[in-house]
């Protein structure tokens, strides 16, 4: 079954999801809802820790719940902020995470205000290192 793409809601649940963020760090609260082929949405939050490098990202949280359930084939990914005059992109590390599971699924970059505009996984790492590419070695 392939899920139909509900752009407008997936938005607004990466925004939902921001609220639950764990942030007392940097207090930047990141918000994603990632939308598999199924039709199931998995939300994420970032969750950060005093220890620095153990923190996790909004987007891969939800890449790890759906892996976590048995997902692995995706349609596109919410990514929600705080920030007001721009739009949010994904770190480094999640770009990789986001690839690892396809080059041409859609990525929304959003505003508070629900405004988007789309990407997708390859646009955002170029050049990338995928599954593909331990086979060539």
């Amino acid at each position: 079954m392939t899920s139909t793409l509900d752009v407008d809601a997936l938005v607004r649940k990466s925004h939902e999801a921001k609220q639950f963020a764990y942030c007392p760090y940097s207090n930047f609260r990141v918000g994603a809802a990632l939308l598999a082929k199924d039709g199931t949405i998995y939300t994420g939050c970032n969750v950060e820790n005093a220890s620095y490098p153990l923190c996790v990202c909004a987007e891969r949280t939800a890449i790890q719940k759906a892996v976590s359930e048995g997902r692995k084939e995706f349609i596109a990914i919410a990514v929600a902020s705080d920030v007001t005059d721009d739009f949010i992109a994904p770190c480094g590390a999640c770009r990789q995470v986001l690839y690892e599971f396809g080059g041409t699924y859609d990525v929304y970059l959003t505003k508070p205000d629900f405004t988007y505009i789309k990407k997708t996984t390859t646009e955002l790492l170029p050049l990338p290192f995928g599954p593909e590419a331990p086979s060539k070695v």
